[in-house]
């Protein structure tokens, strides 16, 4: 497993999460379950 920091454009607005992942996760994959964290952080 690996920490991996992704930055999400979300309303237009940035935001910088981490999401840690088996090394051998897809760049796609990575990216999907961060903007899946921010939306559920953010939708209140």
């Amino acid at each position: 497993m690996i920490e991996v920091f992704v930055t999400v454009n979300y309303k237009d607005r940035n935001y910088q999460t981490n999401v840690i992942v088996k090394k051998d996760m897809t760049r796609e994959k990575i990216k999907r379950i961060a903007e899946k964290q921010v939306k559920k952080q953010w939708d209140i």
